[in-house]
């Protein structure tokens, strides 16, 4: 029995390190976003195109994915790979003489597109370990995506005279390498292989009372977190800017904000293992809408007050997926999981984009830190729907 979990620890461990090494392509651009601009000729809004273009191709990839059921029916470590090898591929090919603003926006499409068998087909390996206690395991995992997440700006921070190509080049090979370590991972004791593509099936999940909780709750998170993620380099800007502060990395403190939030993951999953996802997620939720509301207040206050608030956002912001993920994967048989976890990533997503592009039109027209309220709004809904949904309990 000690051998056997230890086993499984080193499984999950090894599935935790492939993720992080992977995910690091995903905000690539976004970390050398100024270095791109200057580069290419392109104005700033383009930090809003690049990340949506992205999400829009991992949209797309988790699509192609659900309707033809390849999660579930395809070699789970053989996907994995292959879609790490190819996003490594697309994420690399920015730094070639020929890219312009057209390839850009097509390698960053590329990428996101084969990100779609990584994130959702990593859950669904770790969850073929596990009959219960996937909640634990999964925050684990959520936790690789958000250290991956914030990865490129550290790089930029550490690499002295390391230029963008180098951070594109420096994830690609990072992306590689998560691909390899995943080939050495069997399939879990608990899959369930679908026989055929699930069209049906897949369009009754909708009508599964535990899934729709779980995934309203998660489409209210990503409305706010990827939006948060994308725009924390610029507003640490504005800040910088409006309190005229000297000496200040920001690529740094991106790195931290974003990064820090693995803890929050880590430490929500393990509270969940004894105490039960629904209400924790909801919680969890509920503290980050009110750092969306009160953040622009806290704008104008002093840096010992707004860098550590900073921080907690940052934490609060994550620490419910991982919660929520496991809601929706535990609430379909063993055969669906896999196309659960990927079209609610596709839904989520596709929200995302709304809000990135939301609030990216917002900055270019107000300077004001009050358009970040409008992040509160998709944590809101989704706290009302549960309400409403459950009688006013939670799940």
């Amino acid at each position: 029995m000690e051998q056997n979990t230890k086993r499984i620890n080193l499984i999950v461990a090894t599935i935790v390190v492939a993720q992080f090494f992977c995910i690091s392509v995903w905000f690539a651009s976004n970390a050398v976003v100024e270095d791109l601009c200057f580069h290419f000729n392109l104005p700033v809004y383009y930090t809003a195109h690049l990340t949506t273009l992205v999400q829009l191709g991992f949209i797309s990839g988790t699509l192609v994915f659900t309707l033809f059921s390849i999660t579930d029916r395809m070699k789970p470590k053989w996907l994995y790979f292959g879609s790490a090898l190819l996003a490594a591929l697309f994420n690399y090919s920015i730094v070639f003489e020929f890219s312009n603003t057209n390839y850009i926006l097509l390698f960053r499409f590329l990428t996101g597109f084969f990100l779609a068998g990584i994130y959702p087909v990593g859950m669904k390996i770790a969850a073929d370990y596990f009959e219960k206690g996937l909640g634990k395991t999964l925050s684990f995992i959520v936790a690789a995506l958000v250290l991956g997440t914030a990865l490129p700006h550290l790089i930029k921070y550490m690499g002295i005279g390391l230029n963008w190509k180098g951070v594109f080049t420096a994830t690609s090979v990072l992306a590689i390498t998560g691909g390899v370590m995943m080939l050495f991972i069997k399939d879990g004791p608990f899959r369930k292989k679908a026989q055929s593509i699930q069209l049906k099936e897949t369009a009754k999940l909708f009508s599964n009372k535990q899934f729709k909780l779980g995934s309203f709750g998660y489409f209210g998170h990503m409305w706010e977190l990827y939006a948060l993620w994308v725009f924390t380099p610029i507003l640490l800007n504005q800040y910088v800017k409006y309190h005229v502060i000297e000496s200040f990395n920001v690529s740094l403190w991106s790195f931290l904000i974003i990064g820090l939030g693995a803890i929050g993951c880590i430490v929500v999953g393990r509270i969940a293992h004894n105490k039960g996802a629904s209400k924790l997620a909801y919680g969890s939720l509920s503290l980050s809408l009110i750092c969306c509301l009160i953040f622009p207040f806290v704008f104008y206050s002093s840096p010992g007050v707004f860098f550590p608030f900073m921080l907690l956002w940052g934490i609060v912001v994550i620490a419910d997926s991982a919660l929520f993920s496991s809601i929706i994967a535990n609430s379909v048989s063993r055969e669906l999981k896999g196309t659960a976890l990927t079209i609610s990533k596709c839904i989520g997503f596709g929200i995302t984009i709304c809000s990135i592009q939301l609030v990216g039109y917002l900055h270019s027209v107000f300077s004001s830190p009050f358009i970040y309220i409008i992040l509160a709004l998709g944590p809101l809904l989704a706290i009302i729907y549960s309400r409403i949904t459950t009688s006013s309990k939670l799940l």
